[in-house]
């Protein structure tokens, strides 16, 4: 079965950053998905995109938290994913 395709857009020198990954990381380990990372410091378009939002999780290609990641919605979305996959 697909899963949810999770990418965490990060930028170096991200306080933010390092707490956004452990958060996606625990979430999706427990939900036994993978995830990428996307970093915007060598792409134009991510990085005017995105602006001052980073760290940013995108899931299925749609914006759903940035700054500081929200755990609990980020399993409730995640698992809605699963369950329409399914």
């Amino acid at each position: 079965m697909p899963s949810p395709d999770v990418v965490l857009i990060t930028k170096a020198d991200c306080h933010l950053c390092s707490a956004a990954r452990d958060a996606v990381d625990r979430v999706t380990n427990n939900l036994g998905i993978g995830w990428r990372e996307q970093p915007v410091d060598n792409d134009d378009e991510l990085r005017e995109r995105f602006a001052e939002e980073i760290p940013v999780v995108l899931v299925d290609g749609v914006q759903r938290d940035f700054w500081k990641i929200d755990e609990a919605r980020l399993e409730r979305t995640l698992r809605r994913a699963l369950d329409r996959q399914g």
